[in-house]
């Protein structure tokens, strides 16, 4: 071997170690960085030819700067991350619905519906004036209004949200194509570009927050996103997020596609996943169930309230439904009947009673009005029928007003009441009712018992005989009636049942958050022992090259002096 083999081997160790304290400065820079992979130089000796008959080598040289990551522990955490936040969001959610029910604080559902019906107690006790049972009603109605709007406005909330989210990933999809790119064209033509790989993990990470992928790298270094099998970056192609509504049925659907086709897309995790799921399941069941509970308070009121009666009957009352000019020829059950049908109770086959009384004479006729809605024949009843029969009727005129509403009047010295509606149409239609409205975001109590409380039905005709406090016995006693609209409970069994779940499910939530908060701090924990920088392992490092370089320089030094004293002889 050669003088100037020696220095050549020299060389190429001061060149190694010169990489090596580069790399190793590099990786401590970068000691805090988020989402930096620790980079080691893999060494490898320099072949040689022979030199007389041995191999000594030429030297050492660096073969590779790698980043330190195990692929499948990098998976394992973005999926990590994708359930924790969306375990995150539907507790979040979880925690404002059930902070917004405010259940047994003695401001909630349970307590106004409780005092709602103490107040017709106490009036069928004659405790209590018409008076207080229209304000108890409206306190309700107000209450009840104020949670709906609440709930929308959660919604509303959960919505904007997911629209925030889904533009944010599809810029993060844009981004990890690009970069894809810029990866391809630069390892074509030199070594790993581990900085642009590092920046696109901390992309991909980012988008796991908001959605649940799947990521597969091709032979060329680009990396394909999936989610579920439908892919959405292929190599340097985004394909897109958008966000699509759609009106199903008077319900409000909203789903992810795929930008550029519209394919929709199933999101089960990722903080867009968990909202969608807590927004489909929690927030829009709730609001269902205040719906109901409302709808079903108000029929079932409206119905015995209908057919009640104060000692001096009625001389007019108009209805509240609003029964548009092409549906009052329509059956009151035909499917094209939008007035009737959009109505979240409807009336059945039976009929009622018309019981007018001459105030000056005292003579009283009662007479029925059938409802036929047996669906057998074409006969079934419509709204029109029923303004005839009452308009057919002495002492009593039946028309429509401008706004489609069934306004029935007594002739002069007459007065009417309604008794034994086996149809519930009344109700239905809203003749001489209590409430107005048809769900939680409309109740109220009619505006006419709120100017005159002395509107409020408190008796009614029971065989014949007019008894002054049956009509709020009745409204008192509906508290606990079993309801089969209302999954066979009474109301505060229904409402109660329902705060139940929600409760479960948020204590559930928090559970499953906390958990999946494990799991990612120990996916993260595993992947900074591969991926990590250790100050110590650095410095140890640091030394190494060091005494590398300072070995190498002083081989170079030797030879330089061999070389000066071969130099000298000759």
């Amino acid at each position: 071997m050669s003088l100037t083999a020696a220095i050549q081997i020299a060389r190429s160790a001061l060149t190694t170690s010169q990489v090596g304290l580069q790399v190793a400065g590099q990786n401590l820079a970068n000691l805090a960085t988020p989402g930096y992979s620790r980079q080691t130089a893999t060494l490898s000796p320099i072949r040689s030819n022979q030199s007389s008959e041995f191999f000594i080598g030429r030297g050492v040289q660096v073969s590779g700067v790698q980043r330190q990551i195990n692929e499948s522990v990098q998976k394992r955490l973005w999926n990590g991350v994708s359930d924790e936040t969306a375990k995150a969001r539907s507790y979040d959610i979880n925690a404002q619905l059930e902070s917004i029910l405010n259940e047994l604080t003695g401001f909630d559902v349970s307590s106004e519906l409780s005092n709602f019906f103490n107040a017709w107690s106490e009036a069928a006790n004659l405790v209590a004036s018409p008076a207080g049972v229209v304000e108890q009603g409206d306190r309700m109605a107000n209450f009840i209004n104020s949670m709906r709007q609440d709930l929308g406005a959660l919604r509303r909330q959960v919505e904007d949200e997911v629209d925030a989210s889904v533009l944010r990933a599809d810029t993060l999809l844009d981004e990890i194509a690009t970069i894809n790119v810029e990866i391809k064209r630069t390892e074509l033509t030199s070594a790993t570009a581990n900085a642009l790989r590092d920046q696109r993990d901390a992309l991909v990470t980012e988008l796991s927050e908001f959605i649940d992928i799947t990521v597969v790298e091709d032979n060329q270094g680009g990396l394909d996103v999936l989610i579920g099998s439908t892919p959405i970056v292929l190599g340097g192609v985004s394909r897109g997020l958008d966000v699509q509504r759609r009106d199903i049925d008077g319900v409000l659907t909203t789903r992810v596609v795929v930008g550029v086709d519209g394919e929709p897309l199933n999101i089960t995790s990722g903080s867009i996943g968990g909202l969608l799921e807590s927004r489909n399941s929690v927030v829009d069941e709730t609001i269902a169930k205040l719906d109901d509970l409302s709808a079903e308070l108000i029929f079932r009121v409206n119905i015995l309230h209908s057919t009640g009666r104060n000692a001096d009957q009625l001389t007019s009352t108009v209805s509240n439904l609003q029964v548009r000019a092409p549906d009052r020829t329509l059956a009151l059950n035909d499917p094209l009947n939008e007035s009737f049908a959009e109505l979240p109770f409807a009336p059945s086959n039976g009929g009622f009673f018309v019981e007018v009384t001459n105030t000056s004479t005292g003579a009283t006729q009662r007479v029925r009005v059938d409802v036929d809605l047996d669906g057998l024949n074409s006969d079934d009843t419509s709204a029109e029928d029923i303004r005839a029969a009452l308009d057919a009727i002495s002492g009593v005129n039946a028309s429509w007003d401008v706004e489609g509403k069934l306004t029935i009047a007594a002739d002069p010295d007459f007065e009417f009441s309604f008794a034994d509606d086996s149809s519930n149409v009344l109700g239905a239609m809203g003749v001489n009712s209590y409430f107005e409205g048809t769900d939680a975001d409309s109740i109220s109590v009619r505006q006419g018992l709120i100017d005159d409380p002395s509107g409020v039905m408190l008796g009614r005709t029971v065989d014949g005989q007019f008894v002054e406090n049956a009509t709020a016995i009745g409204l008192a006693s509906l508290r606990d009636e079993t309801l089969s609209a209302l999954s066979n409970g009474s109301f505060s069994e229904y409402w109660r049942d329902h705060v139940q779940r929600v409760g479960t499910q948020t204590s559930a939530s928090l559970t499953e958050a906390n958990s999946a908060s494990l799991v990612r701090e120990s996916l993260e924990a595993q992947r900074a022992s591969i991926s990590g920088v250790d100050a110590d392992e650095e410095s140890i490092n640091l030394i190494t090259f060091q005494q590398q370089y300072s070995a190498a320089a002083r081989l170079i030094q030797i030879a330089d002096q061999l070389m000066d004293e071969l130099l000298a002889i000759i």
